[in-house]
């Protein structure tokens, strides 16, 4: 369902109107929309590495100022994550350590040029703060699972394009959460994630 949403949403910039028609000021003026793509969670500990990917979706707001062709803005985002992943033999033969994303608070601004009347390239960056779930079974019989908040930085770029009211986005980002370490049995685990996303929306 959320992603049928989505893609009507996406079709609907295309072809509600004929051609794309050039507003009066694009990229101006505060918005709402829908996200949908896919997430990579990647852990990193004691040389060992490994990424899973999964479903993100949620919602975008924010406010654009067109500064005759230099757009900056800034917005906020609310994201579920269905990505998980896990690693083995990190302190001793047979353990295991996964860590399953939630969601995902982000709050940034943007800067953007546009390369046509209704067209620009981006890129973005700011603070995010995801909910995991961290579990640890070291195969002996000690296991345990958390529930933490992580906070960390998000950079990333995109295109967006614009027919009346209406836009679309396709965005890359990357989010780095650090050093995580829930308890002594447990190392550093570096945590980090790569993300491809779809945006549709209206502006106001």
């Amino acid at each position: 369902m959320k992603k049928s949403i989505l893609a009507l949403a996406v079709t609907s910039v295309f072809v509600a109107t004929p051609a794309f028609a050039q507003d009066a000021t694009p990229f101006t003026g505060p918005y709402v929309g829908g996200v949908l793509g896919v997430d990579s969670v990647e852990l990193e500990s004691n040389g060992l590495d490994g990424n899973d990917k999964g479903t993100i979706y949620g919602g975008v707001i924010g406010y654009d100022m067109n500064l005759g062709g230099v757009i900056v803005g800034l917005e906020g985002e609310y994201t579920e994550s269905e990505a998980s992943e896990s690693q083995r033999n990190i302190l001793t033969a047979g353990d295991k350590a996964s860590l399953n994303a939630g969601r995902d608070l982000y709050a940034g601004a943007r800067v953007g040029y546009q390369i046509d009347p209704n067209a620009m390239l981006y890129v973005k960056g700011g603070y995010t703060n995801a909910k995991a779930k961290l579990s640890y079974d070291d195969n002996v019989g000690n296991a345990f699972s958390v529930s933490d908040k992580l906070d960390g930085y998000r950079v990333g770029g995109g295109l967006e394009a614009s027919a009346n009211n209406m836009f679309v986005r396709l965005e890359y980002r990357y989010s780095d959460y650090g050093k995580y370490e829930t308890s002594s049995l447990v190392p550093n685990i570096d945590t980090s994630r790569h993300q491809g996303v779809v945006m549709a929306g209206l502006r106001f």
